[in-house]
């Protein structure tokens, strides 16, 4: 056994409909590990588990057995689960908080600022309208390889139950549209690696604060 850290999403249950294993109790695969086909996946950043998330839940897992790995996944014969927490209120807090950055790039209504600020449910509805709005113009088509590279590949993919709630973090999927026609400018690349890495190092950030403030000793 790997006395490393991984990470793994889930929703409700596993993506086949299995009741996820208490803390502790080992699930093992009987079959053949073949990476993104057969076996029991996990992360080692939680950024990187993001990308795959079908739920809302995170796992600090443990693997053992036989193993494949790739840059972002591991699959593995078996897994245990050492600590878990809903992500939920952290997904939508990351979305906020990326599409706050973006706003430097772009004069955003009042509305959506102070959504992307407090989080309030009340302004939800406002902020997304306004969003919308500031899509169709030049300024939002100028800010939106920002915005796009501020967190799309993360909450865009993330869980999709928790992904949805996370959409409506004002302008994002304003920034959707708007992103792809200046995805192909020269300075794109190095702008949305550059985004990426602060992605990785903020939400791992919020994970760890996350698992200590829900999860006691």
């Amino acid at each position: 056994m790997s006395d490393k850290i991984y990470y793994h999403f889930t929703g409700k249950t596993l993506r086949d409909g299995q009741p996820i294993p208490p803390i502790g109790v080992w699930l093992e695969h009987p079959g053949e590990i073949i990476m993104c086909q057969s076996g029991l996946h996990a992360s080692r950043h939680p950024f990187d588990a993001l990308t795959y998330a079908p739920g809302e839940f995170l796992h600090r897992v443990r693997l053992a057995g036989k193993m494949q790995t790739q840059d972002d996944k591991v699959v593995a014969q078996k897994r245990l689960i050492v600590a878990s927490l809903d992500a939920t209120d952290l997904l939508r807090r990351f979305a906020r908080s990326v599409a706050l950055e973006a706003t430097r790039y772009w004069k955003a209504p009042d509305v959506v600022l102070d959504y992307l600020k407090t989080g309030s449910p009340a302004k939800r509805s406002a902020a997304r309208s306004a969003a919308w709005s500031a899509a169709g113009s030049a300024a939002w088509s100028a800010a939106g390889s920002v915005a796009e590279s501020a967190a799309w590949s993360a909450a865009e993919s993330a869980a999709e139950s928790a992904a949805r709630s996370v959409a409506e973090s004002a302008a994002w999927s304003a920034a959707e549209s708007a992103a792809w026609s200046v995805a192909e400018s020269a300075a794109w690349s190095a702008a949305w690696s550059a985004a990426r890495s602060a992605q990785r190092v903020q939400f791992a950030a919020m994970v760890t604060e996350e698992f200590a403030r829900q999860v006691k000793p």
